[in-house]
């Protein structure tokens, strides 16, 4: 994708580091990968008897291995991110896999431990009526998103020490020592559309975050909690985030600002914003059957313009990038 700096190989002190972070990483895979491969193989561990992910089991075992399949990749992205063979893959095959790590790993990093807390201070629970239906035991949402988390920790610092290693050239300075681009009317139009198109989504889930229900179906309000609330603000967050990282590269106004900050608000934001907008599309397709928790109309909206939101940024982000790569010139000894 771009021409590429043969990056020297790592001191001995941050090989080790790297090696420590690998093995943290695969290791905090391998509770959610028992887990569901206990599932698919019939176990109920973890699953209490009337659980909604029994009335479909082959749905469910489907839905399982690609859950495994996706947190195997995080083992190969962690070998990929510190062997020596990881720095000839091509930019794409890492980049791609690592932003849509980054989105779905990101909310959980941020969003449980808030609900924790406002659990902690008296968080309001679901409605838990006679037609309530268990889903899973309240141990299991802990070990797999502490997994998640430890896992994006030690994930995130090798990427961003690989990173750093490969592209680091490319978000030294400063905003206002970028140059004049010729790109620069259609970095700013699609920064433009992705601010205005993010309206949608962000309104709906800062609505939701308030405790509004507007937009939502009857089973996804008989269930909300405070927990839910907070969720619904962090997403809240990571739009506004992939809409500024977008503006600040677009527009490039006279400030001191590192460039290093709107490259990563776009990162973050519409890994984010896109990802989790997939994912829920996905994920409301297995409430078909019912028609309380079937998706409403606002409901499929929303993930709809999450995932055109997030990819008009990341697009806008991956442009900057390779016209920016384009202008430095390689040494001697470098390699495309």
């Amino acid at each position: 994708m771009t021409q590429t700096p043969l990056a020297p190989a790592p001191a001995p002190a941050a090989h080790r580091l790297r090696a420590v972070l690998r093995t943290v990483a695969i290791v905090a895979c391998l509770p959610y990968i028992v887990l569901k491969a206990a599932w698919i193989c019939g176990s109920h561990v973890g699953i209490p008897s009337g659980s909604t992910l029994l009335d479909h089991r082959t749905t469910m075992a489907v839905a399982n291995g690609a859950s495994v399949l996706m947190d195997s990749a995080v083992v190969v992205i962690a070998l990929l991110l510190t062997r020596p063979w990881g720095r000839r893959v091509p930019a794409w095959l890492l980049v791609l896999p690592m932003w849509v790590a980054t989105g779905l790993l990101l909310p959980i990093m941020t969003g449980y431990p808030l609900q924790l807390l406002v659990q902690a201070l008296g968080g309001t629970a679901a409605n838990k009526g006679e037609a309530s239906r268990p889903f899973l035991d309240e141990w299991v949402f802990g070990v797999v998103y502490t997994g998640f988390i430890i896992q994006g920790l030690a994930l995130g610092t090798l990427f961003a020490l690989y990173a750093r290693d490969r592209w680091g050239h490319l978000w030294q300075g400063t905003l206002r020592e970028l140059p004049d681009s010729p790109t620069a009317p259609a970095l700013r139009a699609a920064a433009v559309a992705a601010s205005l198109t993010a309206l949608v989504p962000g309104t709906l889930h800062l609505l939701w975050a308030a405790g509004s229900t507007t937009g939502l179906c009857e089973g996804w309000i008989e269930d909300r909690t405070s927990g839910t609330q907070v969720l619904d603000a962090v997403y809240v967050l990571f739009v506004v985030a992939a809409v500024a990282g977008a503006l600040l590269l677009a527009f490039r106004r006279d400030s001191a600002l590192p460039l290093r900050l709107p490259l990563a608000l776009a990162w973050g934001g519409s890994g984010t914003t896109a990802c989790w907008g997939g994912w829920m599309s996905i994920a409301s397709l297995g409430n078909v059957d019912d028609l309380a928790d079937r998706p409403t109309a606002a409901m499929v909206l929303v993930y709809a313009v999450q995932m055109l939101v997030g990819t008009l940024v990341m697009t806008l982000g991956a442009y900057f990038l390779v016209e920016r790569a384009a202008r430095t010139r390689p040494r001697p000894g470098h390699r495309t």
